[in-house]
């Protein structure tokens, strides 16, 4: 009796474990174990965002043993994919890649984004800053900012669209900024993600963009568009002729903005764990580091405690600017 009852509890045992319901260290998942990671992108493809992804889930998936696929959720800044990793389960098979905006700025400027990330998500890892930056496109004889203004003023009248790839944005309220410190009337043009902003500055259907390096840096190497200003306490090593909006006379604005992955609260810390180790090991790996930082990253691997400390001091430092800029969620 003793031992028909050993055979069957370890029959259930051996149906759990591939099914998937148990998982190292008594961990239980929802899925069966090696199914796909799904990392969700807030952006369309084709973006340094979405160019980010598969970059790194193509070295993850050898490190971790399983495929992982990139999902992008594109729209309203990264809102309808932060949004899905609030309905994930929390099994580790469904991650955000983000940078901040989804994450530290939509929560302060929308009154009901449907997920508070301090609440819903849990940082798993950071591994790069990178700069927004201003650029002009081919259709404007504009070299600087100055060239810029003064294009604005004498053939716009004082009057300019600035596009930015979402809406209540720090590039947005960069666009604010410029308006102000130069006395011309610029308007923000939010996009759905910075590849459709770039296909309208490549087609000179705008003038000037707001968005990250990484965005831009493909056409500005190809002579397509122009970066004229970055932000941060210093030059960009992949733009080193383009100055600082702090040297322009904007200060404020040296904090770098942040990528790094999130991941439904509630998922089991050995998985955080293991995700945070494959990807240290990936961003050490020369063919990534190298295409990172061509793409204008500075690639800076940052464990959870590190990060997420991180992704609060960001956050703190923004809510003080955008409640100062008087500006209302809406």
């Amino acid at each position: 009796m003793l031992k028909s009852t050993w055979s069957g509890a370890t029959r259930l045992m051996r149906g759990l474990f591939a099914a998937g319901l148990l998982a190292a260290g008594g961990v239980a998942l929802a899925q069966p174990a090696g199914a796909p990671i799904r990392l969700l992108v807030g952006f369309p493809a084709g973006g340094g965002t979405d160019v980010i992804a598969r970059t790194l889930a193509e070295k993850l998936k050898d490190e971790l043993g399983t495929s992982v696929v990139v999902d992008n959720r594109a729209g309203a800044g990264g809102q309808i994919a932060a949004q899905a990793l609030k309905a994930a389960p929390a099994d580790g098979h469904t991650l955000f890649l983000s940078h901040d905006h989804s994450i530290s700025i939509l929560p302060l400027v929308v009154k009901n984004p449907g997920f508070d990330a301090a609440r819903d998500f849990v940082p798993v890892a950071g591994f790069a800053t990178f700069a927004n930056a201003l650029a002009v496109s081919g259709g404007t004889p504009a070299k600087s900012v100055s060239d810029y203004v003064a294009w604005v003023r004498k053939e716009r009248g004082g009057k300019d669209t600035i596009g930015v790839p979402a809406p209540a944005s720090i590039p947005e309220f960069l666009v604010k900024l410029i308006g102000a410190k130069y006395k011309i009337d610029v308007q923000a043009a939010p996009y759905r993600g910075s590849a459709p902003m770039l296909a309208d500055m490549l087609g000179n259907q705008i003038s000037a963009g707001i968005g990250s390096v990484p965005d831009f840096i493909e056409n500005q190497k190809a002579g397509k568009i122009r970066v004229v200003a970055v932000i941060g306490d210093k030059r960009q090593a992949v733009l080193p002729q383009v100055p600082t909006f702090a040297e322009l006379g904007l200060a404020g604005l040296e904090d770098l903005p942040y990528y790094g992955i999130f991941a439904p609260v509630g998922t089991p810390q050995p998985v955080i764990d293991r995700f945070g180790v494959a990807l240290a090991k990936v961003l050490k790996m020369p063919d990534v580091r190298e295409r990172l930082t061509a793409m204008g990253l500075s690639v800076d691997y940052m464990p959870q405690g590190q990060f997420a400390g991180r992704v609060r001091s960001y956050t703190q430092t923004w809510a003080q600017i955008i409640k100062n800029s008087g500006f209302q969620p809406q």
